[in-house]
């Protein structure tokens, strides 16, 4: 009966559906209807039995956006802005800055300078050695010609010259390879791969880490740090070796007599003794910035240690691999 008297009332107001009054708002006709429409759906799914206990359903019609105030919708605004503020301060996203040297860094003043001075005392103060030897007696001195006492000049310049070039080449490729890790692996590799390690040892040095946990992260930062550096001498070094293996081959003045295949097994020994030679140096530096950034300053250490790996190392492999399996590196 309620749903025919309801069909009922909107029959009546039909007639007034067109004019203008009704129209004044669209959400009180939709609000009606939808109240009208809901009403007659309960009161037909309700039981005829059941409706002297329950009655008739009752509607009542609610605007949701009255009952909000005026401010609600930028207070929102602001405490999501809030939160967004105080969300990105307590995570922040770690910046990778990679600082890139220049490709040609090798030639500038300072650089090429220690360079210079010491490929020239590398090779020149060997030649000391005869006129700082007071052991000897003067008359097997005197006894020596002018010609024996003659010292040849000419052989350390042209060595010196030679470690010059390669030392700037090593250089020199390091920085290719440095700027080929920039794009080809990923920034936080490249930022490891580039980063400053004796700085990186004195930050890890304030954090309060105990001794074993410190030499390990200062040992295997300068092992990722030194990788390039030994890598570009490994190159270098190779290409020289291929280099003089196929000039042995050209140049030479019985070409008929040169066997290939020994000249081969010649070059495959000495790629060879490069790799272990290399990979001795990065494992000795690595261990040696530890020892260094522990026993002395983070710093000075790390890089004392560093070097005297990289020079130690490869003797230390050498000299082992002869007493042990009779191979000469």
């Amino acid at each position: 009966m309620a749903g025919i008297a309801i069909l009922l009332d909107l029959y009546k107001k039909k007639t007034s559906f067109y004019s203008p009054q009704s129209f004044h708002s669209s959400g009180f006709f939709s609000a009606s209807a939808a109240a009208a429409s809901a009403a007659a759906t309960v009161a037909a799914g309700t039981p005829f039995a059941s409706r002297f206990l329950f009655g008739y359903p009752k509607v009542s019609y609610c605007d949701a956006a009255a009952a909000l105030p005026e401010d609600y919708i930028s207070k929102t605004q602001r405490l999501s802005e809030d939160f967004s503020k105080n969300d990105s301060l307590k995570y922040t996203v770690k910046e990778y800055k990679i600082e890139l040297k220049p490709l040609f860094s090798a030639f500038e003043l300072k650089p090429f300078a220690l360079t210079t001075l010491r490929s020239f005392l590398l090779f020149y103060l060997p030649l000391l050695e005869p006129s700082l030897n007071t052991e000897e007696d003067d008359d097997d001195f005197l006894q020596d010609s002018p010609e024996g006492r003659r010292v040849d000049l000419v052989v350390p310049l042209k060595k010196s010259v030679k470690q010059i070039i390669r030392e700037t080449t090593v250089v020199t490729t390091r920085r290719v390879l440095e700027r080929l890790a920039v794009i080809y692996v990923s920034q936080r590799m490249a930022w490891k791969l580039l980063k400053d390690v004796p700085k990186s040892a004195v930050r890890k040095s304030q954090r309060g880490m105990p001794t074993s946990v410190y030499f390990f992260r200062v040992s295997r930062t300068t092992f990722r740090g030194h990788l390039l550096g030994v890598a570009a001498a490994w190159i270098v070094q190779t290409g020289i070796e291929i280099y003089r293996c196929f000039s042995r081959i050209t140049n030479s003045e019985e070409s008929n007599g040169v066997d290939i295949t020994v000249q081969a097994k010649l070059l495959g020994k000495k790629i060879s003794s490069v790799t272990v030679s290399c990979g001795a140096s990065l494992i000795f530096a690595s261990i040696g910035a530890g020892i260094g950034a522990t026993l002395i300053r983070p710093s000075i250490g790390q890089w004392i240690g560093c070097a005297a790996g990289d020079l130690a190392g490869p003797i230390i492999v050498s000299f082992c691999l002869e007493k042990a399996f009779h191979v000469d590196l």
